[in-house]
């Protein structure tokens, strides 16, 4: 089963976030109550030893991606792409699971 579909460009974000920050092994992406629609994403790193045997892990050699357990209820079937703009970039999540969103993308009901 295919959890997520990441972007190329997204992917080579996450290689480049691994690259400079050496000694961390994932990416890690974890949903948490709060953010003015009422769960928010927290965007991380994990290292290798913390992450449990029922964590989703997306390894495609060049890069890693984790997402805990209980957060997969939250995220399963999600989009995550690049997004480049004159102001600032960031990974853009496309949630199937979120009912609605807050402007900034950052949080959302589910």
């Amino acid at each position: 089963m295919k959890w997520f579909d990441i972007t190329d460009k997204a992917k080579s974000q996450m290689e480049g976030l691994l690259a400079k920050n050496p000694g961390k092994y994932a990416v890690s992406l974890s949903v948490l109550g709060g953010g003015c629609a009422g769960f928010k994403y927290e965007w991380g790193f994990t290292d290798k030893n913390s992450i449990n045997e029922d964590d989703i892990l997306e390894d495609w050699g060049t890069g890693r991606f984790v997402v805990d357990d209980a957060s997969m209820l939250y995220v399963a079937g999600t989009k995550i792409d690049w997004k480049e703009e004159v102001f600032g970039s960031q990974f853009e999540i496309i949630n199937p699971n979120s009912k609605s969103s807050c402007g900034c993308g950052e949080s959302f009901s589910a």
